[in-house]
């Protein structure tokens, strides 16, 4: 693999009673309540917890897709949101996103898909080219710059969206359920891909995942939460050495961490 271009530096995010509460239909409904957490730059945190449970809200406010009813979020010591709903640019510039759908835009090609944030950013065509290059060969997909999405497989599209989330640099990456869709040999591949991206950029990652062996083998710390409404039910520091091999999944150790989590979640 060729080295990508300089990283810029991760980011801390502070969460400070953080609580979403949507009305409707004459009713409200409680999704998250007095969620606080501090992520040291560099981190690898996992948000671990049943179906309806509140993961992806969260991650929403944290990417300021949705703004809390109550409560802070600063990244980098800066507020993502004003006090009235309203995204700061400079902070939410600190940030980038990656779904469980890949979201490509079919008529462009791997290359032109990973440079779009850099269009928008208006850098040089060189220097998109050469970025967009750099993070297709980190992403093992050197060889498909030309390709159009609908050449690629699904792990394919989804090593596209992680390239693309990481153009312009973030200082903290966001992915919400990444992995989701793909079968379990793809999803384990590229758990060790993200891995080894994550060892190399050194970003600040949020992952939401229902996925307990998923959680127990990237994290640093795994953020389990409560059946709606979401709260911290407990944190979890994982202690594996890294880099974390397939192998380490028949590891007693690594058992018996799945399961404990199995059992904070009620599975068993």
């Amino acid at each position: 693999m060729i080295e990508s271009a300089s990283s810029g530096p991760a980011a801390s995010l502070t969460l400070q009673g953080i609580t979403k509460t949507y009305a409707g239909r004459g009713q409200r409904t409680l999704a998250v309540e007095d969620v606080s957490l501090t992520i040291a730059p560099g981190e690898f945190i996992v948000l671990l917890g049943r179906s309806r449970c509140g993961k992806s809200t969260l991650l929403k406010m944290l990417g300021g897709l949705l703004p809390p009813s109550h409560g802070e979020i600063r990244i980098a010591g800066r507020a993502l949101y004003d006090g009235r709903g309203r995204v700061d640019g400079t902070a939410l510039g600190s940030l980038g996103f990656v779904f469980q759908d890949p979201n490509l835009l079919a008529w462009r090609s791997v290359s032109r898909n990973i440079a779009l944030p850099l269009e928008i950013l208006d850098t040089t065509r060189a220097d998109r080219r050469a970025r967009a290059e750099a993070l297709a060969h980190e992403v093992g997909l050197g060889e498909f710059l030309a390709a159009l999405p609908r050449a690629l497989s699904g792990g394919m599209r989804q090593r596209v969206a992680i390239a693309r989330a990481l153009a312009a640099n973030p200082g903290v990456l966001l992915m919400d359920e990444p992995f989701g869709a793909l079968d379990a040999m793809t999803r384990d591949d590229m758990n060790l891909l993200l891995q080894e991206i994550w060892l190399k950029e050194r970003k600040t990652v949020v992952l939401v995942t229902h996925s307990i062996s998923e959680a127990a083998f990237l994290a640093d710390r795994i953020v389990v939460l409560s059946p709606r409404p979401g709260r911290i039910q407990r944190v979890v520091s994982v202690d594996f050495s890294r880099p974390r091999a397939k192998a380490l999944i028949d590891d007693p150790r690594f058992q018996a961490l799945t399961a404990a989590l199995r059992r904070e979640l009620g599975e068993s």
